[in-house]
This record gives C-alpha cells, structure tokens and sequence, in this order.
C-alpha cells in the first residue's frame, strides 16, 4: 500500500501530465506513437519532452501523442506547430535531440534544421 504522501506526488505529477496536454496552449508538440514510433524509441522520446517542458515551465506548450505520421522509415517523429509560422517535422529522434530541440526551437524560437526531414536531402 502506499502512503499518503506517495499518493499525493502520484496526483500532482499526474494534474501535471494533464496540463500538458491543454488544448488552449500556442505551441504544440506531436510525437508520433504508433507501433512503428514505439519500437524506434518514441517512448523515451515523448517522455523527455514532457520533462524538459516541465522543468522549464514552459507553460505555453502543449505536448500530445498521435497515430502512424505516415513516415515508419524516419521515426521518431516530432512535430512541432508553432502560431504563424509553418510545422516543423523533426525525424530520427532521440532524448538527446529533444533536449536540443526544448532548448533552441520552444526556447529560442531556433529551429534545430540538421534534425528536420528537409536535411535529409
């Protein structure tokens, strides 16, 4: 059984979780969480998103799962929409690259380009 004080830090890192997932946020962050994006690493992925934008408090960004993308050969993939400017697709996706892309693309407005499908050419 857990104690009351565990309980309470598993409801408050939860309400957390969900505040992410706010519909009313300007920033959106979409992580491709199908089969072929779980089996390439989608998993950590997504969870280091959420954990860097919480540290920063990054309150105006919301971070969401969705379906195939339809790209199985680049996964992970991220999405990133921003108001007023076009998405950003970013591919082969791992920790260390989110934490780069937290950092200069929802930070500092920098898009990572080396990390987007246009540098594949």
């Amino acid at each position: 059984m857990k104690t009351l004080d565990e309980l309470k830090k598993i409801r408050e890192d939860a309400k957390k979780n969900l505040e992410l997932r706010n519909t009313d946020k300007t920033i959106r962050v979409v992580v491709g969480m199908a089969t072929c994006g779980i089996s390439a690493g989608a998993r950590p992925v997504l969870q280091t998103f959420v954990e860097e934008v919480s540290k920063r408090k990054l309150h105006n960004v919301q971070v969401v799962q969705t379906g195939c993308i339809g790209m199985c050969t680049y996964e992970p993939i991220v999405e990133i929409t921003m108001p007023n400017e076009e998405k950003v697709t970013y591919v082969f996706m791992d920790t260390d690259k989110v934490k780069k892309v937290v950092s200069d693309h929802l930070v500092n407005g920098r898009v990572v380009v080396d990390y987007t499908i246009g540098a594949l050419k």
